[in-house]
Formats: structure tokens, sequence, C-alpha cells
């Protein structure tokens, strides 16, 4: 065993361990922080270099499409390359980005530089959970990734408050400098990540390349439709991509080691751990998207009142995700789940039937109910895709959680900015659009605990399965 490679059980020593989870957690926040302070900046960004609101909202679609259309190849190219060294290049690339985002003097830089970041981001974060799951015991691997969904929740959180803060003292470009300490301090306890085993095969680069064909063009098709695009050329769009992705699908089938993980969703406690995330992220950004314009506009919130109100989701949800890790690693993520989206479907009902003129309290107490919900679902759902894939394919696992996250978010903001063009985004219909995905997040993770479909331990899963679910 080389020195930096690592038992698959045991993870790293402590004084290590700790540090590479601040790594870990340093380069997750930092992407997460800055794709949500370029949000609070549009207006001013828009104003400085003298553009319309239409065309510097690319300043966000642009990052999210690039790092929707990247993730899963990277994920592939982590394995052959290692899994730290990916790690590291992306934070790399991340942070030059970052800093040539502060020099960005017209909106076409802007542009290029912000698709790098997402390319550094996509690096990172398509390996940081296979990381974690070297860096942690396996007995604790629920303990970790609840962490990981902490640091997740609370950058959201703190995103549009650094971001206020950083332009209510500096101008513009100094956002996008707030997330650069994260990056140094990533850069430097990088060095203690461990190093999994690398896999000596090609790179299947065509594959890459259909991936993110596939992603791109749905993706980009679907937002440009709801944005006041020709709504043939949108649909043109849209299945050029489905047809590449049929394509894509068919040639993936004879991989061994498929970019698109198709090898793990034939699994199916697998498949319905990814269908019920993806339902679960549709719901969550559902609501918190379609809240503010119903506070505004129904209710006559102001915007201090608005965020104040919404804030009690994040505060549980990082409460509530770390509980939900440790109880992972000894009860089945199915029972978990299933009480947790039980929670987020009830609270959502309480949210789409508020009363008709609700205090700062009847809408808080709601979000709070469903943060936690929600807080009780994914750390245990990603516990178990991670630890149901063999060793060597946890990099691809790792791709699929994330794409999933960063795909079903999409989907609920293309679904909101639809119900607000139809002119149903600022009501009760959001959240009862919101409880129905729930619904189908909970059934999928119920049923997770039947005899048929819970797959039988392996010498691979063995060792991160809690005892309950191995029997």
């Amino acid at each position: 065993m080389q020195p930096d490679q690592i038992s698959a059980v045991d993870g790293l020593p402590k004084p290590r361990r700790f540090l590479a989870v601040a790594a870990i957690s340093a380069g997750t926040a930092l992407t997460i922080i800055d794709g949500g302070v370029a949000n609070v900046a549009l207006p001013t960004i828009a104003r400085d270099l003298n553009v319309g609101s239409s065309a510097v909202v690319t300043v966000v679609t642009v990052y999210q499409l690039i790092l929707a259309m990247a993730l899963l190849p990277f994920s592939g190219l982590g394995d052959r390359i290692g899994l730290k060294r990916m790690y590291q290049y992306g934070q790399l690339v991340f942070t030059v980005a970052t800093i040539l985002c502060f020099f960005a003097k017209s909106l076409p830089f802007l542009l290029v530089v912000r698709a790098v970041q997402a390319l550094g981001a996509a690096a990172a974060l398509s390996v940081s959970s296979a990381l974690i799951r070297s860096i942690y015991p396996a007995r604790q691997l629920g303990r970790g990734l609840g962490i990981n969904s902490v640091v997740v929740s609370s950058s959201a959180a703190l995103a549009p408050t650094i971001g206020g803060l950083v332009l209510a003292i500096a101008p513009w470009p100094w956002v996008f400098a707030s997330a650069v300490p994260f990056a140094i301090i990533s850069l430097v306890l990088g060095r203690s990540l461990p190093e999994p085993r690398k896999r000596d095969e090609p790179f299947d680069v065509v594959g890459a390349i259909m991936c993110a064909a596939m992603f791109g063009l749905v993706i980009g098709g679907a937002e440009s439709g709801v944005h006041g695009d020709s709504p043939v050329v949108s649909a043109a769009i849209v299945l050029t991509g489905i047809a590449i992705g049929w394509v894509f699908v068919r040639r993936e089938r004879a991989e061994t080691k498929p970019i698109l993980p198709i090898d793990l969703l034939a699994r199916p406690v697998l498949a319905l751990s990814a269908v019920g995330a993806y339902t679960a992220f549709i719901a969550s950004m559902t609501l918190l998207l379609s809240t503010p314009f119903r506070l505004t506009h129904g209710y006559g919130f102001s915007a201090a009142e608005v965020g104040a109100a919404i804030a009690p989701w994040p505060l549980t949800n990082m409460i509530v995700a770390p509980l939900a890790g440790w109880l992972s690693d000894r009860y089945p993520a199915g029972i978990l789940g299933g009480i947790g989206m039980a929670i987020s479907i009830a609270a959502l009902l309480l949210i789409a039937f508020m009363p008709a003129d609700p205090s700062y309290f009847d809408v808080a107490w709601r979000m709070a109910l469903c943060g936690s919900g929600f807080g009780m679902f994914l750390p245990p759902n990603a516990r178990l895709i991670i630890g149901s894939a063999p060793r060597d394919r946890a990099a691809a696992a790792g791709g699929l959680v994330s794409t999933v996250r960063l795909v079903g978010q999409t989907t609920g903001a293309t679904l909101v900015a639809a119900l607000l063009a139809l002119g149903i985004g600022a009501g009760a219909t959001p959240p009862l659009v919101a409880a129905g995905f729930a619904l189908v997040a909970g059934l999928c993770s119920l049923s997770r605990l039947r005899p048929s479909i819970r797959n039988p331990p392996t010498d691979e899963t063995r060792d991160v399965q809690p005892a309950s679910q191995a029997r």
C-alpha cells in the first residue's frame, strides 16, 4: 500500500481526517457561495456593464449549465488521474477564474471566466463524495455526508447575506473575491486528502462529449423556453438533446465502467435513491424560489421580512442533517427518508394553506418544519447511493449525487419560471406541486424497504452498510 493510500474501511487517522474534512468543507462552501452571491449582484452588474436584465442572467445560467454538463465526465476522469489530483486541479482552476472575475470589464469576458469557474467547480464536486467515503471509516460514512449536507445548506443560506454585505461597502467585483479565502484554505489543506487507487483504463472522450451535449441541450433548451425564446427553437434543442441521450445510453450499455452510471442505476435500491433525490430537490427548489414571490406580492412582506421568514429552513436543515447522517449509520435509509418526506409533505400542505394574512411566525415555523424534513431525507439518501456502489465506482456514484442535485434544482427553477409565466407561481400552487414531488420521493424511500429491492451485501458494499441494512 502506498503511503497516501488508505484502508477502504478504516478511513484516515483522526488528525489527518479533520484536516481533510476541512479541505472538502471549504471547497464545497466556496463553490456554493460563489454561485449564490452572483444572484445578489446581478442588478449591479447589469448597471455597471450597461447590459439588460435578460442578458445579465446568463452570468448565473452559464455557470449552472457548464456545471451540469461536466460533473459526470469529470467523475470518470477523476477515476483515471486520481481523485485527490482531480479535486485539487478543480480548486486551482476555480480560484484562478474567481480572481479573473475581479478584473471583468465586459459581459463576454465575465461569461468566459464564469464558464471556467464552473469547470473548476465541477472537477472538485464530482469527486468530493468519493473522497468523503475514503476520509471516514465505513461505519461513520453517514456522519461525514451529514456534515457535508450542513456545509451545502449553510453556504446556500449565507451566500445572499455575504453578497449583500459586500455590495454595501464595495463594487460588485469584490463579490467574487469573497470566495477566495475559502479557496486558499481548501488548496492548503488539500495536501491531507486521501488518494484512493487509480484505474489504469482509457478515458471515454466520445462518451464524455455526448454526456455533456445531452445535459447541455436538454437543460439549455428547457430554460430558453421558459425565458421567452421561440417555443419551436427551444423544443428543437430539447429534442436534439434527447436524441443524443438515446444514442449515448445505448453506447454506454456496452461499457464496463460507463460515464453515465447505468450499471449503478441498474441496481433497484440505487435507482430508487437517485429518483427520490431528484424529486426531493425539485420540491425544495420549487418552494424556495416561489415563496419570496408569494410573500412579497401576496402578503406584502418586505425584502428583509422575506429573508427572515425563509431563514428557518436552512437553519433547521443544518441542525437535523448531522443527526440524520448519524442515524443513517445505524438505521435503514428507507425508514429515515420516509419519515423525512412525511414531515416535508405535511409542512408543504401547511404552507399551501396558510392563513389569509399570515404573520412572520406563521411562515417561519412552517419553513422550519419543512427544512427539518428535507434534512432528515437527504443525508441518508446520499449515504445509500455512495455506499451501494462498488468501491471502484465511488467516483461515479459521487458524480451521480452531485448531478442529481443540480439537475433537480434546475428542474425546480425552470418549473417555478413556468408557473410564474402562467400567473400561478405566487400562490398556493407551487407548494402543492412541491408536495407532489415530495410524495414521489417518500414512496421511493419506503420502496427500498421491500426485501426484493434491498441489495444483499457484497464484499465491496458490506463495509459501508449499517447492520440493519445488511440483514
